[in-house]
């Protein structure tokens, strides 16, 4: 149980630093022998805080009761 909460709060603080990603996906469009149009598009993966901040708050709960049961 101790180890998830680890997790949790691990998850969590990067949750709350880094609101989002971006990552970028290359398509071709036309394929003329030498002439080639690719187009490129970009793809934004964002997230709350507060999430962030929930993740947190659970890890640090579970790291309390894992050590309060001893385990």
């Amino acid at each position: 149980m101790r180890a998830a909460g680890i997790i949790l709060i691990i998850i969590g603080a990067i949750m709350m630093i880094i609101s989002g990603i971006n990552f970028t996906t290359e398509e071709k469009v036309l394929d003329l022998g030498k002439l080639e149009i690719n187009k490129e598009e970009s793809h934004p993966i964002s997230w709350s805080p507060i999430i962030g901040g929930t993740l947190l708050a659970g890890g640090i709960i579970l790291v309390i009761v894992g050590r309060k049961k001893g385990v």
